[in-house]
Formats: structure tokens, C-alpha cells, sequence
């Protein structure tokens, strides 16, 4: 597309770096407007001309064009540029430039740089440009996509005609880097299209999987247009038009988000997600827009992923002919494997529905298949969009489904291409709906569907014998199961109902009730998995917010488990939930937090609910334990006695046996307590670093030690805070470093434990805490909530805190507390992604409960505080 006339005349008027800068804001400022009026195809263009023009016109201003041609390469080659794409070009000179040339070539480039256009480039004759094409497979990639802006034709064509004779890269060798190199990309992407705030180019289904395809074509069909693709057979005229679909849909989600965000980007962020969608059409009514723009995202980038795996599949037959082994074994009368792929033999077996679900119990039979052949997947496609209704509405298929998940591989390698090929929503019309279903929570990855097919993918390991390593406790679990289809069907119905508005536990339960009806389970198996669907965030929330050493906490928690039976499952589930929740956020700590809620649980169900483990009986056992450790270090009965003595019953109630064995071991061997004691565990200890210290109490002393391991940079999980009967501060806390593992680095240790010294012997000295960048939040725009509520024991407050973790957080919240004069007892610290949720228990200043005045002053102080922030 040529540029307009206005443009045209201003370029020519432009001799100054602000004059090209003015006419590049027109240019910017015309592209927004048009984006809603004109096809974006022609705004990419219209783009590119314009660099074109920019371009020659600064080439023959610095009087190169006699050294040599200015080739367009890449994106830029095609002549597609979104609004900040980057601009990759080719400087072929005819000889190696002198040191005059190379520095008038150097002002071009920095001319364009005070542009702001992002530019790549390289200077090269032409046999240096053969040479790096035989070295560099991206290169050779951008040269498939040249084409000349300026310069002598016959030159270009010279080197056209060399790139062609050249050796290197030949089809087969090319065909393999690029699908190489896609399966490297998918990977960094987590093998999902279907990440909250995916990449345009480079997830599953993106850009880059459309043009890996052209690429592939341009070398070994010298075909220039996808549409040559239909001649060739490789596609039908419906898939083209659909593919050609897909990437004009692609550009406008692209072309909107560089204008949201005002430079060269494609990872659709939270933040520039309103602000497409609205660009896009989709409204301007939040998360509503937002979720109508992504799941036409989802919807398109699963398509594109489709066509591309059946494309680079049938390549692969054309040039690796030779290269690969495609034997055909038949499997029976319908279905055959040819090489590690499984292949219908008749095109119209798919008339009989249940065929759909058997072609992926016979992949869960045989471990050699790992993907399905081109041609079967085009009638899975074709057979998917004529479906009049659900294929759960067949009987046949409900049989075969049942024992697909029943098969013991049926829930690996299977479901997953189920899953990939949208056969699960052309089961279930309930799992349609979650189908690229966003979730707002600051804490999840991935859409609902994809986090619950990565649920079901962890319990599938925990059935592998290698995750007796990794996971012991689930792989002891699981292999006793009766039976474990339950766990499956709980694990693709606990999120099901998200997105319908109401409690998704309980619409989800009532979900699996039904589909256990029609599917003609038992009435205790629909019961059950109901059960564990409307259950599935309990063990979640009492190990992340309550106290698990608490024997009333583990005595309701195990009144509503009620067996261990469904304790078990539930464990499994509730560990692969959190574990499918985000890459980043499973850590020891949370391990360990689950692992000892299930073996306090599992001792109460033994013990009976009707016979409650007794506190005293629970202070009495650990103090037994913990003596004879200390005994065995060769500390006297006496010293024990007497330090325990100043003890409250809290302290033994609150640690485990090694905890109290680890802290009295050091108090007892310290000369003179009084000047404080600092502990850092040089192992990690239930799953994090623990941070003790015990000194002689100081007004606001937690507040400070909060605010110096804020500005060490420790994220705090846990603490556990009190006093001696005799005025000593004991107080715990559990860290992890930023990257989410224990504190290693022994000077990284010794720092630390130096910076809580120096809290305790200048009590009087501010810590300053460095300021760090705020996160990214602003789409969200969620509201902090602070609910204050009585707590277990009459003189306690529970304080919950629900906000977006903000830099400080744990220091602004301590600097509330003390400045209403508030003791802290005991503090629960959970982060997940860039959300907090913190519980606190306190007193006031005569260490009784809060009143109602003083409940209200803390939730307003609180809110304030929070409330500032976000504006």
C-alpha cells in the first residue's frame, strides 16, 4: 500500500531529526484512528511504505546508494510492519566499507535510533552474506523474505540467484532446524497457547507458528503465498480461508496491542488488555471486554497450533522422506500406526461417535503413538464443527470414555491430545465454557481449562513410579487407590463452574452429580466425587490460614474430612491443584504445610473424632521428645526445667519437637541471653529458612524486624511471635529468598542475622527500607479487604488481609499495628503471584481482645494505608 499524499508531502519537506519526528507522530496518530475504519492489512503496509520512503530518502541524504543496496529482511521483508515493529535490513555493499563509508553509515543508523524505530541491521558484501547465511539458520530465515528498498535490482538479483546456489540449509536440514527450533519455543512457553497474558509470536498458535509454516514452503515449494499450499495438497480451500482468518484476527490483536502499549510489544499484559479490547470493539465494560477479547484469542491461536502440527506433519513425509521410519502396523479393523503416529484407515469410521474416544484409548494402549496422523486429524476437525450435539448424548461414547479414564495411561498423553483437539468440549458442553476462561486472581497462569488439564496431568504423575522421588507421600497414597478414575473425574470438575457466577465448588458438585448419573456410577461414587469437588479448596485454605498445630483446628478440619479415605483424595487433589496453579509458586514450604495438616489429620481420624487429642496430652509429648534431645546434647535435666518454666504452654503448642529442641539448645548455649540471640537454620527446616530471635522485648519490635528482613530482600511466609512469662521476645519467622528457595549463601546468612543485631541493640534507629518498583496490577483494579473477627482463644483477634502484594507490604501493615499500640502473636503470610493473603492474631495494649471502636480504627487505618498506595 503506497502512503498517503499527506504523507508523501510531508516527507518531503522533512530535513531536520524533528521534522521526521513530527511526521512519524502524524503517522502514529493516523494509524490509531484508521485501525477502526481500514483492514489492518492495509495499515501494516501502509507502514512499511512509509519506512520505505523514511528510509530512502535519509540513503540518498548520506549519498550511500553508491556503495551499495538497503534490502529489506524479516517481517520487514514481507512489508508488514505493525505500529513499534522492529525494522531489520541488510546494507550490501560492494566492497568492504573504509572508515569514511563506515562512518557516514554509522550517522544513518543513529539518525533512524534518535527516530525511536527499532532498528536491526547488518553491513555485508555479498559473499559475507553467503557465508553468515551457511553459519546462522535465522538469517538464512530472514533472507527467504527479502527484498530490495533501494539500489541496483541486478545486484539484488545477483544475490537472490547466489542464496539459491548456495549448499547450505538444503530443504530436509531447514525443515528440521525450524521444527526444532518451534518445539524449543513451545517449550519456553510451557506447551500452552493458553497462558493469562499470552505471547502473539511466540506461544503455541502464534505468529511464529503461522510463518514457520511459510518459511518451511519458501524453501522447499519456492512457494510465496499460503494459497500455493492448496495447489500443492498440503491444504483445502476452507483450511486456507480459515488460516488466512486466523492471521488477519492475529494482526488486529497484535496492531491494537502496540498501540496500547505505545512501543514495540507482544506479550498481551493484564495491563494493556482493556485498552486492546476496546481499540479491538469488544467494550469498555472491564473484565467482560477483556474476557470476550482472549477467549477469540484462545479460540484463534488453537486453531492456528492445529493447523500448523498437521502442516509441519505432512512436510514432514515430503522432505524427510528417507529420513524417517514409517512403518504401518494395523492395530485392528479401523485403526493403524505408522511410525509413532495413529492413523483412521477408513474416513468414515467417525460416523460411529464412539470411534472419536476409542482413537484415544488405543494411544493410552500403546506408549509408542504420540501423535495423530495429519490426515486423521483433518477428520477430527471436520467431524468436530458437524456435531449436532455433545458426544456425551451417545451411549457408547459414555462407555468408552469411562474406560479410557480408567485405563492406567488414559489420563496421560491422551486426555492431553483430547484436550489440544477440543474433543473435551465436544464431550462436555460444560468444559466449553471454560475454554480460554480467564481468571482474574493475580495468581493463576493459565485459563481455567489449561489449569485443570495441568491438575489432571500431576495426579497422572503421582501414579508414575518416578514420583516415589519427588512426590512419596501421593505415590504411597495412590497406589493403594481402589479407585482412581474418582480422583480424575473430581480433578476435571473442580473448576468447571468458574465463570458462571455463584460458588464454582458448588455448581461444579452439583456438575459431577449429574455427569455420575449419566455416566451410571454408583450413587456413593457421584456422592463422593461431588463431595470432593465442593471440598476441593478446604485443605488449601486451612494449611495456608489457620494454625495446624492447633489440636482444635486439626479436629475440625478432620470432622470434615470425616475419613481417610477422603482425606487421602483429597490430599492428591489439593496438591496437584496448587501445583497447576502457577510454575513459579510451589515451593518446600507449602509441601510441608500440607504434608503435616494430612498427618495431623490422619493421627485424629485414628485416634477417633469422638477421642480428641487433649493440649496437654500434645505439650506433654513434644516436651518428652525435646528433652531427650537436649539430653542427648549433654544439657542437664535442670537447665531444661528452669528455661522451659519461663515458657508459656503457646510455645509448645505453636513448634514442632525439632523447632523447640533447636531454639533451646542455642539459648541454653548462650552466655548471655540478655544482648539478644539471632538463629538463621542452616538447613532448611519444614521447608524454609527459620529466622529465630530471642531477646529481652522492645516497643515495636516486630515492626522492625519485619521492616529489616523487608529490606534484605527475605520474602517472610511464616511467624510466630511471643513472650516469655518474664518479658523475653521469642519470636520465628520463615523465609525464603526471592527466587523461592531457603537461604543457602552463608554470608548471605551471616548478613541477614548482622542486620537483626544491629534491630535489637539500637532499638532507636529507623530501618530504612529501599523502595522497589511497584508491580503490575492495574488491570485487576482489585479492592483490599480487611475482615477483623474474634478468634478461637477470648483475649485474640483474627486480623485477614486480602490485597495485592505491594513492595513493603508486611512493613506498612506492622507500622498500623504499632502505632495502635497492638500486640502480634502470631502471623500467617501468604503470597501467590502478586497477591496477598496475610492473618494476623492480636491484642491490644492490655493484651485482651479488641473492642468494637478498636476493630473499626484498625480496618480504616488499614484501608487507608492500602487505599494510598494504589493511587
Amino acid at each position: 500500500m503506497a502512503i498517503t499524499k499527506k504523507f508523501t508531502q510531508l516527507l518531503a519537506k522533512c530535513e531536520q531529526l524533528d521534522d521526521y519526528k513530527h511526521l512519524l507522530e502524524q503517522f502514529y496518530l493516523w494509524l490509531e484512528e484508521q485501525f477502526s475504519h481500514q483492514p489492518v492489512e492495509r495499515l501494516v503496509k501502509a507502514r512499511a511504505a512509509l519506512v520505505d520512503a523514511i528510509l530512502s530518502q535519509l540513503y540518498d541524504h548520506y549519498q550511500l546508494r553508491e556503495h551499495g543496496d538497503l534490502i529489506a529482511i524479516g517481517g520487514y521483508g514481507r512489508g508488514e510492519l505493525h505500529p513499534f515493529s522492529d525494522i531489520d535490513f541488510l546494507l550490501l555493499v560492494n566492497k568492504e566499507p573504509n572508515k569514511e563509508t563506515q562512518e557516514t553509515i554509522a550517522q544513518f543508523v543513529t539518525f533512524l535510533w534518535d527516530l525511536r524505530l527499532d532498528i536491526g541491521h547488518s553491513v555485508r558484501t555479498i559473499k559475507q552474506t553467503i557465508e553468515h547465511k551457511k553459519n546462522d539458520v535465522n538469517f538464512a530465515t530472514s533472507l527467504l523474505e527479502s527484498r530490495l528498498i533501494c539500489g541496483d535490482p541486478d545486484n539484488f538479483a545477483h544475490l537472490q540467484k547466489k542464496l539459491v546456489e548456495t549448499s547450505a540449509w538444503k530443504s530436509d536440514t531447514f525443515f528440521i532446524a525450524k521444527r526444532d527450533e518451534q518445539e524449543i519455543r513451545h517449550k519456553k512457553c510451557h506447551g500452552t497457547a493458553y497462558n493469562l497474558e499470552p505471547n502473539l509470536k511466540e506461544n503455541p498458535g502464534g505468529l511464529r507458528d503461522v510463518q514457520t509454516i511459510i518459511w518451511v514452503a519458501k524453501k522447499h515449494f519456492r512457494s510465496q503465498t499460503l494459497e500455493e499450499l492448496v495447489e500443492h495438497g498440503y491444504l483445502t480451500f476452507e483450511e486456507h480461508q480459515e488460516l488466512q482468518e486466523c492471521i488477519v484476527n492475529l494482526w488486529n490483536i497484535r496492531f491494537a496491542l502496540h498501540l496500547a502499549a505505545g512501543r514495540m510489544e507482544n506479550r498481551l499484559l493484564f495491563d494493556h488488555q482493556p485498552v486492546a479490547a476496546k481499540l479491538l470493539g469488544f467494550g469498555d465494560d472491564g473484565r467482560a471486554a477483556v474476557e470476550r477479547m482472549m477467549k477469540r484469542l484462545f479460540r484463534i491461536m488453537g486453531r492456528v497450533r492445529e493447523l500448523n502440527q498437521m502442516l509441519l506433519s505432512y512436510f514432514e513425509q515430503s522432505i524427510l522422506t528417507g529420513h524417517v521410519n514409517y512403518k504401518v502396523t494395523s492395530i485392528n479393523a479401523d485403526f493403524e500406526q505408522i511410525g509413532h503416529q495413529i492413523r483412521v484407515k477408513d474416513p468414515q469410521v467417525f460416523f460411529h461417535r464412539e470411534k472419536i474416544i476409542e482413537l484415544f484409548w488405543h494411544i493410552a494402549n500403546n506408549p509408542q503413538i504420540t501423535h495423530i496422523y495429519p490426515s486423521t486429524i483433518r477428520l477430527l476437525r471436520q467431524v468436530r464443527r458437524r456435531l449436532l450435539g455433545d458426544l456425551q448424548d451417545y451411549s457408547l461414547c459414555r462407555t468408552m470414555l469411562l474406560k479410557l479414564i480408567s485405563h492406567p495411561n488414559g489420563m496421560g498423553r491422551a486426555f492431553t491430545l483430547m484436550h489440544k483437539h477440543g474433543i473435551l468440549s465436544a464431550y462436555l458442553p460444560n468444559w466449553r465454557n471454560i475454554v480460554g476462561q480467564m481468571q482474574f486472581d493475580l495468581f493463576h497462569a493459565y485459563t481455567v481449562d489449561e489449569h485443570t488439564h495441568r491438575l489432571i496431568q500431576n495426579l497422572y504423575h503421582y501414579f508414575q513410579p518416578e514420583c516415589a522421588n519427588t512426590f512419596p507421600l501421593c505415590r504411597e497414597i495412590v497406589v493403594r487407590m481402589e479407585k482412581p478414575e474418582l480422583l480424575y473425574l473430581a480433578g476435571i470438575f473442580h473448576d468447571i463452574a468458574k465463570g458462571r457466577g455463584g460458588d464454582h465448588s458448588e455448581l461444579g458438585a452439583v456438575d459431577a452429580r449429574e455427569f455420575a448419573k449419566l455416566h451410571g456410577l454408583t450413587t456413593f461414587e457421584g456422592k463422593f466425587i461431588a463431595w470432593l469437588v465442593e471440598n476441593h479448596l478446604l485443605m488449601s485454605v486451612t494449611a495456608q490460614r489457620k494454625d495446624i498445630n492447633d489440636p482444635d483446628v486439626i479436629a475440625e478440619f478432620a470432622a470434615r474430612v470425616k475419613n481417610e479415605k477422603q482425606l487421602d483424595y483429597l490430599y492428591c487433589l489439593t496438591l496437584a491443584d496448587i501445583r497447576a496453579t502457577n510454575d513459579n509458586l510451589w515451593n518446600d514450604w507449602k509441601s510441608t504445610l500440607l504434608r503435616d495438616l494430612y498427618t495431623h489429620t490422619q493421627r485424629a481420624l485414628r485416634r477417633g473424632l469422638e477421642n480428641p487429642m487433649d493440649l496437654r496430652d500434645q505439650i506433654r509429648d513434644k516436651k518428652a521428645q525435646a528433652k531427650q534431645r537436649l539430653l542427648n546434647l549433654g544439657f542437664a535435666e535442670g537447665q531444661i526445667d528452669a528455661l522451659w518454666l519461663r515458657f508459656k504452654p503457646d510455645y509448645f503448642t505453636r513448634f514442632s519437637t525439632q523447632m523447640i529442641a533447636w531454639q533451646c539448645e542455642h539459648i541454653l548455649a548462650s552466655k548471655d541471653p540478655s544482648k539478644g540471640l539471632v538463629l538463621l537454620s542452616g538447613q532448611p527446616i519444614n521447608g524454609g529458612s527459620q529466622v529465630f530471635v530471642y531477646c529481652p522485648d522492645q516497643a515495636n519490635l516486630v515492626a522492625r524486624l519485619v521492616a529489616v528482613l523487608g529490606a534484605k530482600k527475605a520474602n517472610i511466609l511464616h511467624a510466630q511471635i511471643m513472650n516469655t512469662k518474664d518479658g523475653y521476645a521469642v519470636d520465628n519467622f520463615v523465609i525464603l529468598e526471592q527466587n523461592g528457595e531457603p537461604v543457602t549463601s552463608q554470608s548471605r546468612a551471616s548478613s541477614i542475622k548482622k542486620s537483626i543485631q544491629q534491630v535489637i541493640d539500637e532499638p532507636n534507629k529507623k530501618v530504612r527500607v529501599k523502595k522497589n518498583r511497584k508491580k503490575r496490577f492495574k488491570g485487576f483494579n482489585i479492592k483490599p479487604r480487611v475482615i477483623v473477627s474474634p478468634h478461637g482463644r477470648k483475649d485474640r483477634t483474627l486480623v485477614e488481609i486480602q490485597v495485592v502484594d505491594i513492595p513493603g507490604l508486611l512493613t506498612k501493615i506492622t507500622d498500623v499495628f504499632s502505632s495502635l499500640a497492638l500486640h502480634i502473636h502470631a502471623a500467617r503470610i501468604t503470597t501467590i503471584g502478586e497477591r496477598a493473603e496475610d492473618f494476623f492474631v492480636v491484642s491490644n495494649a492490655d493484651y485482651n481482645a479488641l473492642n468494637e471502636q478498636e476493630c473499626g480504627d484498625l480496618k480504616n487505618r488499614l484501608l487507608e494505608k492500602f487505599n494510598s498506595e494504589n493511587d
